[in-house]
């Protein structure tokens, strides 16, 4: 086991948990929305901006913001003008910044070069401070007031877009809207959980959660508690057998996720209502 200072231990900790809730609370609307290749592609896109950031020296959580947001700007209107599937677009992105990553990172000079990679690679357990704090607790609170203020409209809009916008509603709006919190919670998150496995933040504890539940008030409560809990067993996990933090907070979601397909009662029904079907078709 990693022995660390307790005041590393507590702001680790804090980390883990507004990581964990900023990206699964995402994660409600890209899974809803069937778009869930865009935690790959806004990974990435942090991934390699952090990467451009170590490159050149800059403080890279500043140049990933500035990379996921760039490719939210991208990503929302090419899909709108070039009228092509918003997976389409996201999969051209996804492959663009993946190769500057790799390019970048090839660049970085010094000698912690491999260290600084290796962190934005995989995440850090001594990675967080309290700026990085300070920023995840300031997207918590936009993302809560944005629920709040626009519960309605977002609700409507994960429900049929186009039943949305005959009633009046900016459905580009809040679909924007959705790219760039996402970009921000995957930048934001990036150090602790790691470029190549924070898209798994994002989808392992709601697709968790849908197994459950069908109302989406509750989905929207279990999601950030099932990843907030991903996170603190995951941070256990990393801190015991001195695993990388992110692949453990990946490896905790994922066994979440298969125990959930396994004892869901949404299954359950659906195979029970299978077995009268064949039942009665046997019978007649």
């Amino acid at each position: 086991m990693i022995e660390i200072p307790i005041v590393l231990l507590i702001t680790s900790i804090l980390g883990a948990v507004l990581a964990g809730f900023v990206c699964s609370t995402m994660g409600v609307f890209v899974v809803r929305m069937n778009l869930s290749s865009i935690g790959y592609c806004m990974s990435h896109a942090a991934f390699a901006g952090a990467a451009f950031g170590l490159m050149i020296s800059i403080d890279p959580l500043i140049s990933a913001v500035m990379f996921s947001f760039g490719t939210a700007l991208i990503l929302g209107p090419l899909a709108e003008k070039a009228r092509l599937e918003s997976n389409v677009v996201i999969g051209f992105l996804f492959s663009i910044m993946i190769a500057l990553a790799f390019i970048f990172l090839n660049f970085i000079p010094g000698q912690a070069a491999s260290g600084a990679a290796l962190r934005i690679l995989w995440g850090s357990i001594f990675s967080v401070g309290y700026s990085d704090l300070m920023y995840l607790f300031l997207l918590s609170f936009a993302l809560i007031l944005f629920i709040t203020l626009f519960y309605k409209e977002l609700l409507a809009v994960m429900f049929h877009r186009k039943l949305a916008e005959s009633s009046g509603i900016n459905t580009k709006l809040f679909h924007f809207a959705v790219l760039f919190f996402t970009g921000f919670a995957v930048s934001l998150s990036l150090q602790l959980v790691g470029g190549l496995l924070v898209f798994a933040l994002i989808v392992n504890p709601t697709s968790t959660a849908y197994q459950f539940f069908y109302d989406f008030k509750k989905i929207i409560v279990a999601s950030p508690v099932i990843g907030i809990v991903s996170c603190l067993v995951g941070f256990w996990l990393s801190l015991m057998t001195d695993f990388p933090i992110g692949a453990s907070i990946v490896i905790i979601s994922a066994i979440f996720f298969a125990i959930a397909i396994a004892i869901s009662p949404k299954r359950k029904k659906g195979n029970g209502k299978k077995n009268k079907i064949k039942t009665r078709s046997v019978q007649s």
